[in-house]
């Protein structure tokens, strides 16, 4: 139906709360993109407050990644069961509460456990509102607006995680507590729009695949740990593989789980449209690049451009502003043209805007064409974001929205999550390699600068006491430009994720998918025996 007065404005002149929908998903779902960045800026304070190592700093903010993945597609099965309204306000009062929790970490041997459990927890509410408010929006929105819905959707959540270097420099001035603390005020507000707001209450009546939903969190779980301890066990150990062989073995028993019971997690028919495994692939890669960056962002500028938190507030404010403005224009390119132009223009500019802000990350300068360069990198990404999440979900076919919703983010949050993990030990490998050589051309001897190496990239860079207060100087150098070139190659990793997102997106079939709802969406049909689901309302 066309988006008019008389659609959004009741006969009797009462305020129509259909017009919260949009405002209220935003805000559920605003802290967990404020996550993505708070806790990033966070983490050079956060690990020496702490005592944390590298490997542990990386947990810290990856816990809450891999939870998020692991939850989706039972969340989103959950969203579609018990209601989307349900999911969100649970979703929101457990991240909330387990926001608190991290803000209560206590100092001494138990930090690293209570802050990475809470980190976890708060992941897995947020994988509980996600779905919920996503189908929420693009199920409420008419057809002909959806694409710009949805852009509004992910690029006013997305100024939320451009917020979280501003509000968390601020916040570091008190304490790296108050940057979790900071979720609970958002939480409030939000369960006041969720409540005010007119949300359709869509159920259906389905049993859940718990098997499955266990079976795809350990196979995640294990892989990303193998990856993750890679840095710390080594190539050569045995957990190290133990970790990344379960990971294989787990996913292909969730494989063949779904494929033979009845009412599966994941309904693999999905997968046979061309259109959603070619979205699903390009986020996949997409998200690779983008949710990693906050952090190795935040590292580079603290450890190699000796910035502190308001000078890597500058930079990721920088990605984000050539973010939001670009996934605006995408929302639009995408209501006219469909989701393929859009994409591949989005994958070309993302790469080539890592590629050339790898070029410039060794001269250890924070210069304009340094900035510029970002914003690009930002830029492409936000083209894409939006129209690709949008096109996999309008790709439901017979499929619920919530169960569509649930898979396309769990690959999205699983490809963010073992990237994340790649690229540290990619980072921590190369930074070595480096840091050894260096000492070494110093004059310190290889095997003591292999230890002084591993000790470094382990949180310790430069400060080991048996060096000559001569030498730290040259030393402190090192280490910076050192890190600078482990960035770079964590940046052509991206770059090179970001290819191979364009190559995938060659093969979309450049359709515009059928715009009716499936019938779970439907507003004839009540699947719940008391509730009736509402027509789709403009945006």
């Amino acid at each position: 139906m066309s988006s008019t007065t008389s659609d959004t404005t009741p006969a009797s002149g009462r305020f129509d709360r259909r017009r919260l929908v949009l405002p209220a998903m935003i805000l559920t779902v605003s802290m967990s993109f404020i996550d993505q960045t708070i806790v990033a800026i966070a983490s050079p304070t956060l690990q020496r407050d702490l005592h944390l190592t590298a490997t542990q700093g990386q947990w810290a903010v990856n816990a809450y990644t891999v939870a998020l993945a692991a939850m989706f597609a039972l969340s989103g099965k959950l969203s579609d069961t018990l209601g989307r309204r349900r999911m969100a306000l649970v979703g929101v009062i457990g991240f909330a509460i387990c926001s608190a929790l991290c803000g209560a970490t206590p100092d001494g041997a138990h930090a690293e456990t209570w802050l990475i459990a809470a980190r976890a927890a708060q992941g897995a509410f947020a994988a509980l509102l996600m779905p919920a408010a996503i189908t929420t929006v693009y199920t409420t929105a008419t057809a002909e607006r959806r694409g710009r819905s949805m852009a509004a959707f992910f690029g006013i959540a997305g100024a939320f995680t451009a917020i979280g270097p501003v509000v968390g420099s601020y916040l570091l001035n008190w304490s790296w507590r108050a940057i979790f603390w900071v979720n609970i005020p958002v939480a409030i507000a939000a369960v006041a729009l969720i409540l005010l707001a007119d949300i359709p209450p869509n159920r259906l009546r389905q049993r859940i695949d718990w098997l499955g939903a266990v079976l795809i969190a350990a196979a995640m779980g294990s892989s990303v740990i193998g990856f993750t301890q890679s840095a710390t066990w080594g190539w050569d150990s045995v957990a190290t593989w133990a970790c990344l062989v379960a990971g294989v073995v787990l996913m292909v028993a969730f494989v063949l789980v779904e494929r033979a019971i009845e009412n599966p997690l994941v309904d693999l028919r999905i997968f046979t449209s061309r259109g959603f495994r070619v979205d699903t692939g390009v986020l996949f890669f997409a998200m690779a690049a983008f949710v990693p960056v906050s952090y190795f962002l935040s590292m580079y500028a603290s450890i190699s451009l000796g910035e502190g938190a308001s000078g890597a507030n500058v930079l990721l404010l920088t990605f984000f502003g050539g973010y939001l403005i670009a996934a605006q224009l995408g929302g639009r390119i995408f209501d006219a043209r469909g989701a393929k132009p859009t994409i591949l223009l989005g994958c070309a500019v993302a790469a080539a805007g890592l590629v050339w802000w790898s070029t410039l990350v060794t001269s250890l300068d924070n210069d304009w064409s340094h900035r510029i360069a970002i914003a690009v990198a930002g830029a492409g990404i936000g083209l894409l974001m939006g129209p690709s999440s949008a096109d996999a979900v309008s790709r439901a076919g017979r499929s619920s929205y919530g169960e569509v919703t649930g898979v396309n983010q769990t690959v999205r949050n699983y490809g963010a999550a073992l990237s994340f993990a790649i690229f540290g030990t990619i980072l921590t490998h190369v930074f070595t390699s480096r840091f050894t050589d260096s000492l070494v051309g110093l004059g310190v001897p290889r095997s003591k600068a292999a230890d002084l190496a591993a000790n470094s990239a382990a949180g310790s860079a430069g400060g080991d006491s048996a060096i000559p207060a001569a030498m730290r100087t040259a030393v402190e150098h090192a280490v910076a430009h050192d890190f600078a070139v482990g960035m770079q190659a964590v940046l052509w990793a991206m770059a090179g994720a970001l290819a191979i997102a364009f190559v995938i997106a060659l093969r979309h079939p450049g359709d515009r998918p059928a715009t009716a709802l499936p019938p779970e969406e439907s507003p004839t049909v009540d699947r719940t025996g008391d509730c009736q689901a509402e027509p789709a309302l403009g945006s």
